[in-house]
Formats: C-alpha cells, structure tokens, sequence
C-alpha cells in the first residue's frame, strides 16, 4: 500500500507554462493533437488503451496529460470555469481507468516518463480542486518518483522525474522527497553533463532539451524555497557551449545522434572559438558566428554508442556557402522498425565500412588534431572491425574545401557519403562527382576512382519524414581519398609527388601526403 494523503499542506508550484500549446477547444471537443501524427478524436470518455497510431510517442503523450494540463493554464488565463471541469474529469478518468498494477492498464500508464510529465499536471490541478482522489493520486505519485528502482540517474528522464517529485513533495507538505529531488538532480546533471558542457546521451537535441528543463528545474527550487545548488547552475551554464557550437549556421542543430534534422536552438551565445573539441567525441568547427554563408562541420569519436547516440564514430558533416553538403540519416522516431535500426547504423553516416564484422559500442580515439585560423586537421582510429581503421580530416577555409584520407592494414574499406537532399545529381565523370542546388556546384572527387557508385539513400528531414538522396559508396581499397569541393563543378586536380592541388573557385588548395600531421594520401592516387 502507497502512502495516503489526507490533506495538501504545502505550496503549489504550478508550472502550467511549460504544458506544451494545443487547441484547447479541440480538447474540450475530445480531439487530441500530438507526437505529429494525424487528429484523434478520443470523446467524451477516453479509452486510455488506445494506440490508434500504433505510434510509442502517442501513446506516452496520451498518459502524460500534459495535453489536458494546458486547459488548467487556459483557465488560470481566462477564468472560464469549463476548461477547469474537462481537465478535472479527464484527470479523474485517467485516475479511475488506470489503478497501478491493474489488469489490463496500459503499460504506459505507469511508466517512468509519463508518471514524471504527468504529475506536474497534477498538481496545478490540485491548486484549484480539493477531492480526496486527487490527494492520493498525487502520494502514489510521489512514491513511484521517489523510488530508487524506477529511477534514470544522468538521464533526461531523470531529470523529469526530479521536477516532478520537487513538486509533488511541495504540494504534500514532504520536505524529504523536495530535498531528495534537488539532491538527485544535482547529482545526476553532473552525471549527464561533464566540465565542458557535453552532454553524455551523445545528441545534440537532448543538450537542448536538458538545458531548457534544468532552467524549469532552477524556477521550481526557487519557487519551493530552496537556494538552487550552485554545482546544477555550474552544469546549465557549461551545456550552453555544447548547443552553440552544435547549432549549423542556419540556426538548426547538427542531426548527430537521435536529433531531428529540423531542431532549431535559439538563445545561445554565437561567440568564442569557431572551433571546438569537446572530449566527450565531438568536434564541431565554422569560419564565423552569426553568418548563415559560414562553412561548418562536425566529426564525431569519443566514447562507444550509449542513450541517444548512433554508431556514427568518425562520421563527418559538413555544410559551405550557405549551402548543406553532407548529412546524415539524422532522426525519424523512436519505433522499433527496420528503417530506425539503420539510421542508427554505421551505414546511415558518413563513415569508413570496413570489410568485416562490426563490433558495435567501439571507442574511438582523437589521436593528433592541428587548429589554425585558414586550415584544421585531426586524425582519428578505431578498431570498430577489429582491425585500426583510420581517418584524417583537412578542412581548408577561403578557400573551402573538406578533404578525408581512410586507411585500413591488411583489409579494404568502402567510404560512404550520404549528400542533402536538396543537392541532386549533375554528372558524374570517373571519380568526380558534380552535385547542384540551382545554379550552385559542389564537386565530390575520389581516389581510386576506379569502382565508385552511385546510389540512391534515404535519410530523415525531420520526425517520421524520409527524404531521397544521392549517396557516394567508393571502391573497395585499403586507402580511399575524397574531396569536397563546394562552389565548385569538376575542379582540375594536379599530382606531384606527394602534394595533390585543387582548383576550387577561391583559388587552389594543396594537401601535403607526407609524414606528421598532414594528410596522408599517397597510396590513395596510386
């Protein structure tokens, strides 16, 4: 047995702003409208089994009732008394409907993430009804959040279940479950967040989700009385670099990870270095802030695949001239499809695929990186297929060009490249391959060229949306170089020696194959 609630003694931090928007009179009328599928008319009383999309996003929103705590903030706004009954019987449905450990009850009614959104609901309800109930709806509540068995320690969902125990406790008068929550949420944000602002569950959107709900998290300290603990403010602050330099010149973030390709964050300072390395596996680098026409890219290394992240390991983007070049398969949802197992793949990324088998959860490791003003140059290796492949990355800047040299010993490798989907194909002559948006070129040129193909991909614009794309697959080889070339139709290319030149629109650029912390390439052009 849970523990009972007999009265509300304590403060209710009603967060009611944070309900994500919906049409309320489409609520009142039954109709819900979320996790971007089609309208759903639920009526007068819900079916709390429902999954008429057979969609897991749907189904974890429909027992959030965040939906049903926005008609609480359209009263709070309006006065009008009806939107304050439809939330109180809908929450009362959900309550009589849904007893834990019922027969039958979804098993979304009382999952971690669902009891962590939908108690903040909750309890602005609170602030306004008194029903025996609802008391005890709440103390259930409190002690699944509570529970040490059913929590997500560094996770973002554990950060929700703190926000919801804070206030849960508040309203209950339970000082130990408020300082247990601010406790853990300290806790784990050191846990998920490290020194430099990266965020652990290794995607971008998740940095800017965690930011937005630590900043829900700091107004709900101060709200309940407490001072917020300065090593969680430390962690906020440090994640604001990690979303900046993620963020494309174009203002959406990198899909690195579980991020859609259409994410956008706003409000991050646009200043500092323009290129950074974050320990955690990224490196994220622009010719300037606050230019949509600045060239950008990002690599990826660091630790194995965990939470969010793809099996992505030295994976590169890159966009130039206002214009994006290389992407990635990026997000499509959380199902459990074919198609969402392999945009999380190796082979959904801009990646070297050795010939082999692929040990999944691999570290990769930054061995060499040279940051300059005009140029930047990393190598990395891993031995994701058992044997050390390795990349090493130029990028050049007036003029730009992305130039990758893939190695591999005793074995061959294929090096993928998946182009935007706005660029389509011009010509292809060898090993140069000429891409356009419009009037505008960019050039992919591969050594050997002998072998490369040409296909058609498929990567995700945004939730549950494909997209067709030109994708580059190189011969088999031990060594394959490739250049991109933006601005640029069929740039000529000259070899002496150990140096290769190349034309581009802004003059040429000439990579070094010697030894050190140049790009090797020699064995590439043979």
């Amino acid at each position: 047995m849970f523990w009972h609630a007999r009265t509300t003694s304590g403060k209710a931090i009603c967060l009611s702003d944070q309900f994500p928007l919906s049409n309320v009179e489409e609520v009142m009328l039954g109709r819900v409208t979320f996790a971007g599928q089609p309208p759903v008319d639920l009526g007068a009383v819900v079916d709390w089994t429902a999954n008429p999309h057979g969609n897991r996003s749907w189904a974890l929103n429909l027992h959030a009732l965040r939906w049903a705590g926005r008609l609480i903030a359209e009263y709070e706004r309006s006065g009008e008394a009806a939107y304050l009954r439809r939330a109180t019987d809908l929450a009362g449905q959900w309550a009589r409907a849904n007893p834990r450990g019922g027969r039958g009850v979804s098993p979304w009614a009382w999952a971690e993430h669902p009891v962590a959104l939908r108690a903040p609901v909750l309890v602005c309800l609170s602030e306004h009804v008194r029903a025996r109930w609802l008391l005890d709806c709440l103390a259930e509540h409190g002690e699944v959040l509570a529970d040490p068995a059913l929590y997500r320690a560094g996770h973002n969902h554990g950060l929700d279940q703190d926000i919801a125990l804070l206030v849960v406790g508040c309203r209950l008068g339970r000082a130990k479950w408020r300082d247990l929550a601010i406790h853990r949420m300290t806790a784990s944000a050191e846990l998920a967040v490290d020194d430099q602002g990266a965020l652990h569950e290794q995607a971008p959107r998740y940095g800017l989700y965690v930011h937005r709900r630590l900043g829900v998290a700091l107004r709900a300290i101060r709200e309940s009385g407490a001072e917020p603990p300065p090593r969680l403010v430390a962690r906020r602050s440090a994640l604001e670099a990690y979303v900046a330099h993620a963020t494309q010149p174009d203002g959406r973030l990198v899909p690195i990870g579980d991020s859609p390709a259409d994410a956008r964050a706003t409000g991050f300072a646009q200043e500092g270095p323009v290129v950074r390395v974050f320990d955690a596996g990224y490196v994220f680098g622009r010719t300037a802030w606050n230019d949509p026409e600045s060239a950008y890219y990002s690599i990826r290394f660091g630790p194995g695949r965990a939470l969010h992240g793809h099996e992505d390991h030295l994976g590169v983007t890159y966009s130039a001239q206002g214009h994006r070049i290389l992407v990635e398969a990026g997000f499509h949802s959380y199902e459990r499809t074919p198609y969402v197992d392999w945009t999380r793949s190796p082979e959904a990324h801009n990646v070297p695929v050795v010939t082999g088998v692929f040990r999944p959860g691999t570290r990769t490791h930054l061995l060499e990186s040279s940051i300059g003003p005009a140029r930047q140059c990393f190598e990395l290796s891993d031995d994701a297929y058992g044997v050390p492949r390795t990349r090493r990355v130029l990028v050049s800047h007036a003029p730009d060009l992305l130039a990758v040299h893939d190695s591999v010993p005793a074995r061959s490798l294929r090096s993928l490249w998946h182009f935007d989907p706005a660029l389509t194909l011009v010509s292809r002559t060898g090993g140069a391959v000429v891409l356009g948006d419009g009037d505008w070129r960019v050039t992919l040129l591969q050594f050997p060229a002998d072998g490369l193909r040409l296909r058609t991909g498929t990567v995700s614009p945004g939730y549950l949306r494909t997209a067709g794309t030109v994708t580059v697959e190189s011969a088999e080889a031990a060594d394959v170089l490739t250049l991109i070339v933006p601005g640029a139709a069929a740039p000529e290319v000259t070899i002496s020696g150990s140096e290769l030149t190349v034309g581009t629109p802004g003059g040429p650029v000439t990579i070094d194959g010697g030894r050190g912390r140049r790009l090797a390439f020699r064995r590439a052009i043979r």
